[in-house]
């Protein structure tokens, strides 16, 4: 009987081996770690708001930035505890353009926004996989494409379609993303069309990440994140939802 026992409960034993040694693999093999992960799904997490309470808390640090009030802060605190983890309440997708900083234009603290930037502030497939590990495994709730003023890619863009100009390189093929955007707002004939065509793609690269599965629309559809634009003005330091 005693043998009966010992088989029957082998293979439990063993399938239980089999399961842990699968995910310590999978562990080893992934670059950021599980641990941190399930610490971000956890409801005492810092991130742990609604998409609103977030977009409101990045407005109101805007208002401190715009009117040259940010909130004092000493950056060394918390350095220990951010080097475990992170929990960062909103992801930006921003413009490249070295006038344009988010954590200093919505005066938060390192550890609080998830920021990737690229020229043209437009979205790609690596651009789109760092979305979706911040909303899945880091548990963001937001996702906010921010562009600016006086963008020189969506300049580049309007004098590529309106006078053929060629552009060396790799920056045609960023070019073309941001067109789009210029013929949008061209049929809509704004007094400005840079401005017109800066808001456009905004709103263009809104509706993609709304769209793009199988991570971000999930969330979105199921109303877990929101995806929102604004632009970014250079002069006055205001940011404006758009």
């Amino acid at each position: 009987m005693m043998c009966e026992k010992c088989n029957n409960i082998l293979p439990e034993i063993v399938l239980s081996r089999r399961t842990l040694l699968k995910a310590g693999a999978i562990a080893a093999v992934t670059p950021w770690s599980f641990a941190q992960s399930f610490a971000a799904e956890s409801p005492s997490a810092a991130n742990a708001i609604t998409p609103a309470a977030a977009l409101e808390r990045l407005m109101e640090g805007n208002a401190r930035y715009a009117a040259n009030m940010p909130n004092t802060r000493d950056f060394s605190a918390g350095r220990a505890a951010r080097a475990k983890s992170q929990f960062p309440f909103a992801a930006i997708l921003s413009c490249a353009d070295s006038r344009v900083a988010p954590e200093l234009a919505f005066d938060q603290n390192p550890g609080d926004l998830f920021t990737m930037r690229v020229a043209g502030n437009v979205m790609s497939p690596h651009l789109l996989a760092s979305l979706e590990y911040g909303v899945k495994f880091l548990g963001t709730p937001l996702v906010m494409v921010l562009g600016h003023t006086n963008c020189g890619a969506v300049s580049a863009a309007i004098s590529t379609l309106k006078d053929n100009a060629e552009l060396p390189g790799h920056l045609p093929g960023l070019i073309d993303a941001i067109e789009p955007a210029v013929i949008a707002a061209k049929a809509k004939h704004p007094t400005n069309l840079l401005n017109g065509a800066i808001a456009e793609n905004v709103r263009l690269q809104v509706a993609d990440i709304k769209q793009s599965p199988p991570i971000i629309n999930k969330y979105y559809a199921d109303k877990k994140i929101d995806v929102v634009g604004a632009v970014y003005d250079l002069e006055t330091g205001n940011i404006a939802l758009v």
